[in-house]
């Protein structure tokens, strides 16, 4: 026996030196190919002009090379001066007049990317209503600092040059002779950059009186502080207040009657929060940036905070979708208020400006017909039950009229301008057949899941039908549709959570929002698994590769589970160091995310420089003898989306007694390796491919299921070899 323990021993420790040896040498091939791998990728996110410093805030401004550059037809005795006048800008003239303005649109339109950090172009707007020219200064776009040129950047932003901003409007993203197509590969950051320019532009040529507007229009961009006093001297904030005593009175008899006091019934104040000078000095600029910085041309905010035992929000609008309690009212035009142009407020940025129990903000879209610069009213409705039965009512109007400082004139106009379509309406409805396709392709995994118990009852089905999908999901979803998710993306959405969130940032991109909808989803009902095990292009290709190489004969390696746990610390250590990273430097986490695949093999289709296609190589190489290698200890998207996947509701992954005591044969088929010595299931590693469902109910694998069938006297095929 000692012989034979001994000589067992010897085994396992060999095979252990053997697996290690064997691992040693894969890190090292991968060290020195990330090596010229980041060289390559530092090298791509060099770009001349571009500031991708994340301290870097303040706009940028033009020297006399970027003005003759963004107006090339100008004299060289041109003159450029700042002009604070809003909106601001720089003025291009000679001694014989106007050239044109020059604008930067992070201090224009604030617009900030994908990443949620700024992007700021300086553009040119002539005296006629077109853009001139155009030139990026800062971004910390992901695909714009690696794998798209600089000459691709370049070529779309001069494409803009010569653009008539009175033309009809455009559909967002359709191929024009008047607008630069958008670029393939880089669909949100593209085309956030055309929107900010067409925003910016459209704010210069309005706000300088080239383009005239139907009406007044109200200051949007100039910034002075104010404190609560401040703006309510100055008519910024109105009041209106009605008492107990006073709503008693007027309500009559009612059921539940009001003790007559001078506490407030109703305490209101409303205020135009679109200048800055009221909004942010009311907000604080992250609020205010979120309140406002999603309007169209010629939408309005208006503040409302009240006090009182009368709210003025109420609780139906969370059935209905409409507030009942409250109107906007302007000239013959009542404008109802609803919940999708709502945002509650919790706290005021002025230390001087009251307490109140409810504060809110109210979006006016464009389409409304409400003019900021003219007069209105806000009324508030109480309503009370009467002793009869009937029903009590009264309103609280508050005028209001925006101070004459923030409305500007009309200037002679050159042309109208009509509102241009939000742009993430656009990307969706270019896109319906692949919108359809990846909704029909989630419908087809839930579904899956919850049929899941007749699935694995059924090996050859469950075989061709993973086969099938996984091929689905490289192809159609990744290859053709783009729908390959990233690491960057979670950092992008956690930085955008800090520097200002924007759903219509995220909605540019169809097939990605909803494929992050259902991981969302996914993952607080069944965990990582749905999308990396099914959904992931790139895991589908790992693993269709490892079916084609066991079929071509070649062995697997199998890596002790006290090594696999420990590798397994790799890929959230990647995580972890790439969100640090991001924090101090978008730029540095941006190369370092490279150790993600996905752009080359997917998204670009292996079209890039050969460290990027050799690492690539290298990994699907790996992952044809263990299986899904990247999955298993590299990859930092899957250490994301395994950290909330913690709070999952349900497991509807079974085990049997028999499960790693007397039968470990699912230990040795798992996917990637997930299920320990003792049978148990790691739901952090789990890509829910069912493989082990499968065996466990199948008589010709599972060792419980032949053992049982044998005491029935049952025939049943002989199971594979049973491994521990």
């Amino acid at each position: 026996m000692s012989e034979v323990g001994s000589s067992a021993s010897t085994g396992d420790s060999a095979l252990k030196h053997r697996t290690t040896l064997w691992l040693s040498y894969v890190v090292l091939l991968l060290l020195l190919v990330l090596t010229p791998l980041v060289d390559c990728a530092a090298q791509g996110s060099s770009h001349s002009g571009i500031s991708l410093g994340a301290d870097a805030i303040a706009p940028s401004v033009p020297d006399r090379e970027l003005a003759a550059r963004i107006f090339p037809k100008a004299p060289r005795d041109f003159i450029l001066e700042r002009s604070n006048r809003s909106p601001p800008a720089w003025k291009v003239s000679t001694a014989n007049g106007l050239i044109g303005y020059i604008a930067s649109t992070w201090e224009i339109s604030g617009s900030t990317g994908y990443s949620g950090r700024p992007i700021d172009i300086l553009i040119g707007v002539t005296p006629d209503a077109r853009i001139s020219g155009a030139i990026l200064m800062r971004h910390n776009e992901p695909v714009l600092t690696l794998g798209i040129s600089t000459k691709d950047i370049a070529n779309y932003i001069e494409g803009f040059t010569g653009y008539d901003l009175t033309s009809p409007q455009i559909e967002a993203f359709a191929d024009s002779g008047k607008l630069p197509p958008i670029i393939t590969g880089a669909t949100v950051s593209t085309g956030v950059i055309r929107d900010g320019i067409l925003r910016t532009a459209r704010t210069i040529a309005i706000g300088r009186g080239v383009i005239a507007t139907k009406a007044k229009d109200i200051e949007r961009v100039a910034f002075s502080p104010r404190t609560w006093s401040q703006m309510v001297e100055e008519g910024s904030l109105k009041n209106a207040r009605l008492s107990m005593a006073e709503a008693a009175e007027r309500l009559g008899k009612i059921a539940i009657p009001l003790e007559p006091s001078d506490a407030p019934f109703i305490d209101a104040w409303v205020g135009l929060i679109d200048p800055p000078t009221i909004g942010r000095n009311l907000l604080g600029q992250q609020v205010f940036t979120r309140a406002v910085g999603s309007r169209g041309l010629g939408a309005a905010s208006i503040f409302v905070a009240s006090n009182g035992v009368n709210s003025h929000r109420g609780t139906s609008y969370r059935r209905s979708g409409v507030f009942d309690r409250i109107e906007v009212i302007q000239a013959d035009k009542t404008i109802k208020l609803k919940t999708d142009d709502f945002l509650r407020i919790d706290r005021l940025a002025l230390k001087d400006a009251p307490g109140f129990r409810e504060m809110s903000v109210f979006r006016i879209p464009s389409d409304a017909g409400f003019e900021p610069s003219e007069p209105f009213r806000v009324e508030i409705t109480a309503e009370r039950e009467r002793t009869d039965g009937t029903t009590a009512s009264l309103r609280l109007p508050i005028p209001y009229t925006l101070p004459k400082q923030y409305i500007l004139e009309p200037a002679a106009p050159a042309a109208q301008l009509e509102e241009p379509t939000p742009l993430w309406v656009s990307a969706w409805q270019r896109k319906p057949v692949t919108i359809a396709f990846v909704a029909l392709l989630t419908v087809w995994v839930a579904g899956a899941f919850f049929v899941q118990e007749y699935f694995v009852a059924r090996p050859q089905l469950w075989s061709i039908g993973r086969m099938t999908f996984l091929t689905v999901s490289l192809v159609l979803l990744g290859w053709l549709a783009k729908g390959q998710l990233s690491v960057v993306q979670v950092i992008a959405f956690m930085h955008s959570l800090l520097n200002g969130f924007h759903w219509q940032t995220f909605l540019l991109e169809p097939v990605i929002f909803m494929l992050w909808s259902f991981v969302a989803l996914g993952l607080l009902f069944w965990g990582r698994g749905v999308y990396c095990g099914w959904l992931c292009p790139f895991g589908a290709l790992q693993e269709i590769l490892n079916e084609i190489g066991k079929r071509l004969g070649i062995k697997q390696i199998e890596v002790p589970f006290w090594l696999q746990e420990r590798l397994w610390a790799l890929k959230y250590t990647a995580f972890v160091g790439l969100l640090a990273v991001s924090f101090y430097s978008m730029e540095m986490a941006l190369v370092a995310a490279e150790i993600e695949p996905f752009k080359t093999a997917i998204t670009m289709h292996f079209g890039r420089e050969w460290p990027f296609i050799l690492y690539v190589l290298l990994l699907l190489g790996a992952g044809l003898f263990i299986e899904r290698f990247y999955c298993r200890y590299l990859c930092p998207l899957g250490a994301a989306l395994a950290i909330p996947a913690k709070i999952k509701l349900f497991d509807w992954l079974h085990r049997r007694p028999q499960c790693g005591r007397e039968c470990r044969f699912c230990e040795t088929q798992c996917t990637v390796g997930a299920i320990d010595t003792l049978g148990r299931i790691n739901p952090n590693e789990c890509i829910l491919c069912l493989k082990c469902q499968v065996i466990m109910n199948d008589e010709a694998q599972c060792i419980a299921l032949k053992r049982r069938a044998a005491r029935r006297g049952d025939s049943a095929p002989s199971p594979a070899p049973a491994k521990g």
